[in-house]
């Protein structure tokens, strides 16, 4: 057993957000807000997607729960527009 969960409880259609195929090249991507489809190929997100990996630490209740989850660029943006403190952005110099 993985010993991951769904918090939401699985509901009929539902499909895991990310997908790999044998040897553990990415194949879907879902965004878990809205649903959308991210488009995929030869491994890579071909359109904005953010995905996050939480551990919740001893002051939280959801201590010793790890988190995933993926937003399209759409959903992020409507996230972040209510944020009392907007999020801090920097020019990336350089593209790896």
């Amino acid at each position: 057993m993985s010993g991951k969960k769904s918090l939401g409880g699985k509901r009929k259609g539902e499909t895991k957000m990310r997908k790999y195929k044998n040897g553990g090249q990415l194949e879907t991507v879902v965004c878990n807000c809205c649903g959308k489809k991210i488009i995929v190929s030869e491994g890579i997100a071909r359109e904005g997607v953010i995905n996050i990996n939480h551990a919740w630490d001893f002051f939280s209740e959801k201590d010793g729960e790890i988190h995933h989850f993926d937003l399209c660029e759409n959903c992020y943006d409507a996230l972040i527009s209510e944020f009392k403190i907007p999020v801090e952005v920097e020019e990336q110099l350089e593209y790896l």
